[in-house]
């Protein structure tokens, strides 16, 4: 399963998509994503450490669990990553999904409701993967 950086931080942080993200793992736990993920990642663990909302040894645990529960990570090619964006009308950041999705041929699991309506051939919610 394709998923973008949203998806698995609601699996590994608390939160109000917590459970779907849980549920979605125990699912199909073969998640994939963009090597992006782990610096997107990386990012929501050093704010969270900043606004002191979590310590730094649970973001070191976050990082190791997030390289545990998606442990296939691929690089898709810059240009494909521009075409994507462009033709879609996003940011680089979420084209390096998309790009992968399209090459995939699947669709990338992510909460971004923006991202969803930019790109609805390509993406799905999480409770539209557990449908």
């Amino acid at each position: 399963m394709l998923i973008d950086t949203n998806v698995l931080a609601y699996l590994l942080l608390e939160g109000d998509r917590t459970s779907s993200a849980q549920e979605l793992y125990e699912r199909d736990s073969d998640w994939r994503s963009e090597a992006f993920l782990m610096v997107e990642f990386s990012n929501v663990v050093a704010t969270s450490i900043r606004a002191k909302s979590i310590t730094r040894d649970q973001g070191m645990k976050l990082l190791f669990g997030a390289e545990t529960a998606v442990p296939a990570l691929t690089s898709v090619r810059h240009a494909q990553v521009l075409e994507a964006a462009i033709k879609f009308g996003i940011s680089a950041y979420d084209a390096r999904f998309v790009a992968l999705a399209m090459q995939l041929k699947v669709k990338v699991v992510t909460e971004d409701a923006k991202l969803r309506n930019a790109v609805p051939a390509w993406t799905h919610s999480i409770s539209e993967a557990l449908a």
